[in-house]
Formats: C-alpha cells, sequence, structure tokens
C-alpha cells in the first residue's frame, strides 16, 4: 500500500495518490496532471479512479484532463451534478483499488455534494480518511460556499454538523485524517499548519469536534466571522461542474514570447492586464505603466484570482527568465486561461528599447517611525487581512484589506501620500501597484512591513493590541 499527500503549497492544496497492486487513485488532483501521469508509470501502475471529494471553489481541478489521459472514471459523491459523464457515487459504496478498498461516505455540509473518502488497508481496517473541505487540522469548511444552493449558510452548518457526528466522529482514534487543504486556505477559517494527523488528535484538540458541542453552537461558531470569499470562487466552482480548456492549449496560448514593441502592441490592442510577477522591490525600481505587481514567490494564484475581477481577461506577463511556464500554470490553477503571451528579455529588454517606466517609493521601517515622529497625522494604511489588524496594529493606521481593496478605492485620499504596509512587504506593494495604476502618484510602500515596524519606536508608542481594544 502506498499512500502520498501531493501538497502545493501555493494553493495550500493536498491531492493524494494512492497505490496497491498495479492499480492507482488519485484524489483531488490538480491542474498539471504530468506529475500523476509519471509517478503511475515508474511505479508499473495503472490509474483505476480519479475521485473528487466536491466541485472545488478555491482552484480548477485536474479531473477532466486526467480521465482523458487514463480513461480512469472521474468519482463524485450524492448530490454532484456535473455537465460531464462521471460516475456518481452511492453512500457507502465501496471502490476497490488493488488489495485496498475506499469506501463513499457522503458528508454534505461544506457543500452538498461532498464527499469523504475511507480508505481501509488490505485486511479490511479502517486506515484513513480524505476528507476534502468536510474537516482540516483545526477547523471545518465554511458553510457559505455552496454555488446556488437554496440553503442558507447556517442550514448547511447544520448539515456538516450531522456528517462529523454521524460519519467522521465514530471512526477509531488511530485514522488518519487528509484534507484537502492547510492553513492560508479560504476554504476555512482556522487551519494549523500540519497537513495530516489522526482522527483521536483531532477530537481533542479541533474546536468543531468537541464531544459536548451541541448543533446550535456548531453553527454559530462555524459561521462566526466569515468573511466574503473571494471573487473567482464560483466561476471556479463552474469550471469544475461545467469543464474548461485542455491545459495543454492554455500554456502554448500563454507561452508566447513577445519584443517589447510587440508586447506594448498587444496591451493597446487587447485591453490586457499587465502583470508583473517579480520581487516587489525589483518591481519598485522600474516597472511598465499601469502593470500590476503579484510576486511569484508568494500566494499569487490565489491573490491573482483574488484581485483580478474578469477571470477571461487577457493577461500579458512580466517574469523572471526561466520561470515563464510556472507563472501560466500557477494562473490556469485558479481559472485565468487567458494569458496570451509574456515579455521576452524582460524588465531588461523594455529598458533597452527605451520604453516608458514608472516607480514606486519604499522606504525602511525606521523612516516611517522618523517622519511619523515629525508629523503624526501622515496617512498610514494597514492592508493585512482584518484578523491581523483586530490583533495588533498601529493606532495611526487605517485598515484597508487587500482582499477587497478594489471596493475601497474611493475612501482614499489622492492628494495624501498614502504610507502603505502589510506583515512583511509582499501585500503592500501589491496594493501600491493597484492604487498607482488607479491614479494615485503619492504612494510610499514600507518594507518589511509591520514585522519592521514593530522593531521602531513608533510600534512601541503607537500600538494597539486585543487588550486595549474595547
Amino acid at each position: 500500500m502506498l499512500v502520498e499527500q501531493i501538497y502545493t503549497g501555493c494553493l495550500a492544496q493536498g491531492a493524494y495518490y494512492i497505490e496497491s497492486n498495479g492499480e492507482a487513485a488519485i484524489i483531488d488532483p490538480l491542474r498539471e496532471i504530468k506529475p500523476y501521469l509519471e509517478k503511475a508509470a515508474r511505479n508499473g501502475a495503472k490509474i483505476k479512479y480519479v475521485l473528487e471529494t466536491h466541485f472545488h471553489a478555491d482552484f480548477v481541478s485536474g479531473h477532466l484532463d486526467l480521465s482523458r489521459a487514463t480513461g480512469a472514471p472521474i468519482v463524485f459523491g450524492p448530490n454532484a451534478r456535473p455537465t460531464f459523464e462521471a460516475h456518481i457515487a452511492t453512500d457507502g459504496e465501496e471502490l476497490t483499488v488493488g488489495n485496498l478498498k475506499l469506501k463513499v461516505l457522503h458528508t454534505p455540509g461544506h457543500t452538498m455534494e461532498s464527499t469523504t473518502y475511507l480508505l481501509q488497508d488490505e485486511n479490511g481496517k479502517d486506515y484513513a480518511i480524505f476528507t476534502g473541505d468536510t474537516l482540516f487540522i483545526g477547523d471545518v469548511g465554511r458553510p457559505d460556499l455552496a454555488a446556488k444552493s437554496d440553503l442558507t449558510q447556517e442550514q448547511l452548518a447544520g448539515h456538516l454538523f450531522n456528517s462529523l457526528r454521524n460519519k467522521i466522529m465514530p471512526l477509531a482514534d488511530e485514522v488518519i485524517v487528509y484534507p484537502a487543504h492547510g492553513a492560508g486556505s479560504a476554504c476555512g477559517k482556522n487551519m494549523s499548519k500540519e497537513t495530516s494527523d489522526t482522527l483521536g488528535n483531532q477530537k481533542q484538540t479541533n474546536y468543531a469536534l468537541r464531544a459536548d458541542m451541541t448543533k446550535e453552537e456548531f453553527v454559530k461558531e462555524v459561521t462566526d466571522g466569515l468573511l466574503p470569499p473571494p471573487n473567482y470562487f464560483p466561476l471556479n466552482v463552474q469550471l469544475n461542474r461545467e469543464g474548461y480548456e485542455n491545459i495543454e492549449s492554455v500554456m502554448q496560448q500563454g507561452l508566447q514570447a513577445l519584443s517589447p514593441e510587440a508586447f506594448e502592441a498587444a496591451a493597446n490592442e487587447t485591453g490586457a492586464l499587465v502583470l508583473d510577477t517579480r520581487k516587489p522591490q525589483e518591481f519598485a525600481k522600474g516597472f511598465i505603466p499601469k502593470s500590476i505587481n503579484i510576486g511569484i514567490d508568494g500566494g499569487f494564484a490565489p491573490w491573482a484570482g483574488a484581485l483580478i475581477p474578469d477571470i477571461k481577461q487577457p493577461i500579458l506577463f512580466i517574469a523572471d527568465q526561466g520561470r515563464e511556464e510556472e507563472v501560466v500554470m500557477r494562473l490556469a490553477r485558479v481559472g485565468f486561461d487567458h494569458a496570451i503571451g509574456y515579455l521576452s528579455g524582460g524588465m531588461e529588454a523594455w529598458k533597452t528599447a527605451g520604453k516608458e517606466l514608472d516607480t514606486i517609493t519604499s522606504i525602511p521601517a525606521a523612516t516611517l517611525a522618523d517622519l511619523f515622529a515629525q508629523d503624526n497625522s501622515i496617512r498610514i494604511i494597514d492592508v493585512r487581512k482584518p484578523g491581523e489588524y483586530q490583533a495588533e496594529h498601529l493606532e495611526a493606521a487605517s485598515s484597508k484589506p487587500l482582499d477587497f481593496l478594489n471596493e475601497h478605492l474611493a475612501e482614499l485620499p489622492k492628494d495624501e501620500t498614502l504610507y502603505i504596509h502589510c506583515a512583511g512587504g509582499y501585500r503592500s506593494m501589491i496594493a501600491a501597484s493597484i492604487l498607482k495604476a488607479r491614479g494615485f502618484d503619492k504612494l510610499v510602500d514600507v518594507m518589511g512591513g509591520y514585522g519592521a515596524i514593530k522593531e521602531t519606536n513608533l510600534a512601541r508608542t503607537n500600538t494597539v493590541c486585543p487588550s486595549t481594544l474595547k
């Protein structure tokens, strides 16, 4: 028996490869299917099933391409209604993989088709559960993402309570929990950095599995404090339910190398978004006017999904040499299939061609502290998430979370200098680039973000912590 978690940090997503006696099953595959095909080929195994725990909202699954490549049927749990051919399993149905069995446990609540797969070993003993977004390590799936559902989030949370109590918690403590996501995913509120655990330990530590918890208490705790989901979530659900373009075609279209002249012409002719994926400080020193910076070395795909309003918008991009394929693939993971080319030679080629450049001022946290000491009316903008801001922030800072920045542009003055910070400098440059593209010229990025600010006198005299909040 081989069970392997294939974890992708950018999406905080876990796919699974299960193999026994020459047969394999893949659970919740990512869109790039080559790693699964290569692994099965190396092991001399045939992929027998492509299993989906539900219609994912935060990424486009590879189920269709993997099924086409292998002939393996796509399996969903009860209530799933895909528009393509798939096997809709019944609750309790058993699927055989070599000497193993995967038992279908219908666990509605996150969505109504949500399903957990219980893996039983060669001896018929319960070994692991693949819970999708029903149960995470330290958390459970949010009950407000079911697209086109007639149920309220409170009703869905009630279904989730029943699923956990009736299908999952009765299982043995030594059963391993393998969820679809970990910390950083927007599919839950309080996920652990750990990506697997025993069910017994989760019964002891996961707030949602408390034995003495009533359904009413569960519904209240699970629905409390939910932020609006990113805009791309329902669009990804639609792609996963209705189908999408073959990934090879998407990659071919996106990997067109364009000279500075061709790049500029394409931007003008198509109205494409110009996406700069370099490091924040490299971007600040010189970038194509009106381009948006989302660094590839960070939560690139989720931030692209959250901040680019139109999933069908053409995208032209700038990348470090050798990382162009990575950019196109990571965009495609969240359904952005319309990259149409990249700047050949990168920004050096753009500069050599004498094309126009723009810049953003970036200062150390110590300089911000000095400026505030001279004038405590300066406008400081904190673009961290609401929970980060509530935990600790500068009293002088206004909270404008990056997730919702596009909705709050009218609240920011264009005639005042805005000093922008996040936690470490990644998100603040994204915010600054968006504001710059929207006509804000008086912008200053704070390098190192709140982590650096905390080391200055400014934080020691101007910090609000939970104990002082009223």
